[in-house]
């Protein structure tokens, strides 16, 4: 079993929580939040210990995995210091998206990781999904084959307003970590946005995007719009055929090119996932798994390395909206 700590307990590091607790891989041991409240709230929940100080918890613990759920401005600004202290450590970590706000803390988190050898990987739950898993099978099956367009969107209604752009860095760490999952490398990016009445900042937003691979794409975007209808949909065509995932793990079905007959996964009523915290659950065991089976740290899914190129397409995105232009992804 592998020993395992969160930093951060917020709602988010409770469910993370939740599922360490619940995995056989896991060796549930502590908990550690500068906010000694939400700590002792947490230590107390789940029978362990409570710290206040990332390093003391480092030092006692000597955990083999540890996530870091800390939120701050745009979500991320607060995920760079315990992630250094934890990778400097040697410990694996799993990172809560974005994987930072700012893209040059990002790119020092991930060069830690491969300096230290450890395994660091970013909670893109989209992924880990039995639609998602399905629908990269058909990929990799050919069933698609030379792939020509995808579609993607996703909304749910946030009324913050802490940045202008934190729509699109908060958000899309997640659209686009699925898009780049079934289509590859974003070469070139376009968008546009908007502000719904009221809003400050820049609340719903369409990208458009040119992958290595020839393929084009869209992603629409928005944070003003209420939950209670699906939240999620992906579309991807090619010239065997199309596939269309509904709301991240509800349906996923398979068009073939020329055949009446489709291919449909429903998530079940009895067995699958039941909410969007299930999720985490599939992400959080299989990173477990891999740091189990000593999966080479470039090897993991759902990497840090692949936050990170889904946070440049964001950074590519803004600029783009500044600058009104056509901006190239490309190192």
């Amino acid at each position: 079993m592998l020993k395992t700590c969160v930093i951060g307990m917020g709602p988010i590091g409770n469910i993370h929580s939740t599922m360490y607790t619940e995995d056989e891989l896991a060796n549930f041991v502590a908990v550690c939040d500068w906010n000694k409240e939400r700590a002792d709230a947490g230590a107390a929940k789940f029978g362990v210990k409570a710290y206040y100080d990332v390093q003391t918890m480092l030092e006692a613990e000597q955990p083999d995995v540890v996530s870091v759920t800390t939120g701050g401005h745009e979500y991320g600004s607060e995920h760079h210091l315990p992630t250094m202290q934890a990778l400097e450590f040697g410990c694996n970590v799993l990172g809560e998206k974005p994987i930072s706000n700012e893209v040059e803390e990002g790119e020092e988190m991930v060069a830690k990781a491969k300096e230290k050898g450890v395994r660091y990987g970013v909670n893109l739950n989209h992924r880990f999904t039995p639609a998602a898993r399905l629908a990269k099978t058909w990929v990799e099956e050919g069933k698609i084959g030379h792939q020509l367009f995808i579609n993607m969107s996703m909304w749910i209604m946030n009324p913050r307003e802490t940045s202008p752009y934190f729509h699109l860095k908060a958000l899309h760490p997640h659209t686009i970590d699925v898009m780049r999952y079934f289509c590859g490398d974003i070469e070139k990016v376009h968008c546009f946005a908007t502000k719904a009445p009221g809003r400050k900042i820049w609340s719903t937003a369409v990208f458009n995007m040119k992958f290595k691979n020839g393929c084009v794409g869209t992603l629409t975007g928005s944070y003003d719009i209420e939950r209670g209808h699906p939240m999620e949909r992906c579309e991807v065509a090619g010239v065997n055929g199309r596939f269309v995932i509904d709301d991240m793990y509800r349906e996923v079905t398979l068009y073939p090119a020329g055949n009446p007959e489709k291919t449909v996964y429903t998530n079940p009523l009895f067995g699958g996932y039941r909410e969007f915290a299930d999720t985490f659950r599939n992400r959080i065991h299989t990173f477990l798994q891999q740091v189990t089976d000593g999966v080479a740290p470039d090897k993991i899914d759902g990497s840090a390395a692949e936050a990170l190129a889904a946070q440049k397409v964001i950074a590519a995105a803004i600029e783009s909206m500044e600058t009104e232009t056509v901006v190239d992804v490309r190192p």
